[in-house]
């Protein structure tokens, strides 16, 4: 995993997340006024577009079939995607410190895992959610990188299930085609479940209560790590220092930002 805050010069924040055959830039703009149609009187509205790899995300096109105008519409996993990260962030984003305003979220995917066809939008031979926890993260910093208050932060796995029951975190596109379902779940830094998008291999029957279980508490711990006793304030401390947790990991990421930004205070104190 590797992360990059404020790359883009133009963007008020802005980062890129790489992880797991994925890389995504997030470009942020805002609070910046909102066209009157799309203007919310208490809070602010959030706009997120998604910009696949290769082609047009959403591209309305026709073709002739024997004299019948067909359209289609390309580009429909990405809408679904951003409805899912839209609903996200809203509930993230302290959207009542900014009413009557627009908040951009753009994301670029600029790589997909060498298995994916380079003509598609987004792969279709492994999982249309498998880019979420990509497209998660690199929100998540794109907005720690504007500025914008949040009520939270948090951060994303994937989990695929084969069908021996085994659960492999952050799998690739060879093990989701043999997978028997893809989960991905997102936690809050509050250790709330905020989003669970599930997809089954046609044919099988699906997956239980007791897989269901162990893909939520294998999430868990590799989001957040085990939790410790808030009486024991040794083991927290060095519970923040662990990177082996990806919310301590994102945080490293923003740490180091931040001393690098001061490091000018320093040098003239």
């Amino acid at each position: 995993m590797s992360t990059t805050l404020s790359p883009l010069i133009r963007a008020d924040g802005s980062a890129t997340y790489t992880d797991n055959g994925y890389s995504v830039i997030g470009a942020v703009n805002g609070p910046v006024e909102v066209q009157r149609r799309d203007e919310l009187p208490e809070e602010a509205t959030v706009d997120v577009a998604i910009r696949p790899a290769a082609g047009v995300g959403g591209k309305l096109c026709s073709s002739l079939v024997v004299g019948i105008i067909i359209d289609s519409v390309l580009g429909v996993r990405e809408r679904h995607l951003e409805s899912i990260i839209q609903s996200t962030l809203r509930r993230v984003i302290l959207v009542s410190a900014h009413p009557r305003t627009l908040i951009q979220v753009t994301l670029q995917i600029i790589v997909t895992p060498e298995d994916d066809s380079a003509s598609t939008s987004l792969p279709q031979a492994a999982s249309t959610i498998s880019v979420l926890p990509a497209l998660f993260q690199a929100s998540i910093l794109a907005l720690l990188s504007t500025s914008i208050p949040l009520s939270m932060t948090l951060t994303s796995i994937s989990i695929a299930v084969d069908y021996f029951g085994n659960l492999v975190s952050n799998p690739s596109a060879q093990q989701i085609k043999a997978a028997s379902s893809i989960h991905v779940l997102a936690f809050s830094s509050r250790r709330e479940l905020l989003v669970v998008e599930s997809e089954e291999v046609e044919g099988v029957d699906g997956f239980g209560i007791d897989v269901w279980e162990a893909v939520h508490e294998k999430a868990r711990l590799i989001c957040h790590g085990h939790e410790q006793d808030p009486g024991d304030s040794e083991d927290m401390s060095m519970n923040l220092e662990d990177d082996s947790n990806l919310e301590n990991a994102l945080r490293g990421a923003v740490q180091s930002k931040m001393a690098k930004e001061h490091r000018w205070k320093e040098n003239v104190g």
